[in-house]
């Protein structure tokens, strides 16, 4: 089950900086070493100083994207794996303004690799609704937009990875859906090998023979840190089993 495309989809830039850009600025070889002296037990990602005010190509949507995903914070529906909170930062890359009632969402594959929808795929059979790990919110005034669900799992040929959509002027439906709306960013969320090394052990995730691809050798990750989509991770507790915190803040045209 690999992305059909790493091709990205289109010429349209985002501004992609880190949550904790401020702090960031010369702090390149402080962040590096403090992720390099991350302990496997507690592993925490110190923000990239690459992460202020730098553009970036958007990234492949891959062949996994349903329509009509829910409105709703907490996207889990009730799969197992340890807690993930996402607190993702919308805003104007001209102004660096927040952005307010932009839809914030994301989908991606369970602790065995499978997608909600295409379940099989990675070869586990499991109960398949459609709608688990698939989801989004709005922004408020402030460009927030916050989602729970769980830490990913991966499947053969790609690394750890959360897709992402944002789209403005969007409708929301009776059913909990939404509708219409402009596009704005198709891209990807990556995660620090140095966490997904010490969630990898645990279960669930440990249950999925797979082969798992890094992040260095993944096809569409290029390298670039925060500029590229990944996030900041900071321990929700003492040991991986209590979670992680994942920060990014997202720019993009509004005008696209």
């Amino acid at each position: 089950m690999t992305d059909s495309s790493h091709a990205p989809i289109g010429r349209r830039r985002v501004l992609i900086a880190g949550s904790a850009a401020a702090a960031a600025v010369g702090l390149g070889t402080a962040a590096a070493t403090a992720t390099g002296r991350a302990e496997a037990g507690n592993p925490r990602v110190a923000p990239a100083a690459a992460a202020v005010c730098t553009l970036t190509k958007e990234l492949t949507e891959g062949p996994y994207y349903l329509q009509h995903a829910l409105v709703r914070s907490d996207v889990s529906e009730g799969k197992p794996g340890i807690p993930l909170q996402l607190t993702l930062t919308v805003v104007d890359n001209a102004s660096c303004a927040p952005l307010n009632k932009a839809l914030v969402e994301i989908w991606y594959c369970d602790a065995l690799g499978e997608y909600s929808g295409f379940v099989g795929n990675n070869g586990h059979q499991e109960p398949d609704n459609g709608k688990f790990l698939r989801g989004g919110v709005l922004t408020g005034a402030d460009g927030v937009a916050k989602l729970t669900g769980i830490y990913p799992g991966w499947y053969r040929g790609r690394c750890i990875h959360i897709h992402l959509k944002v789209h403005t002027d969007v409708t929301l439906t009776s059913d909990g859906s939404f509708t219409g709306g402009n596009e704005l960013h198709t891209g990807q969320l990556f995660f620090s090998e140095t966490v997904t090394q010490a969630v990898a052990k645990l279960s669930p995730y440990s249950t999925n023979t797979v082969p798992r691809t890094t992040l260095d050798a993944d096809g569409i990750y290029d390298g670039g840190g925060a500029s590229s989509g990944l996030l900041t991770l900071t321990a929700l507790g003492s040991s991986p089993s209590a979670g992680y915190q994942g920060t990014l803040t997202v720019g993009v045209d509004p005008d696209a």
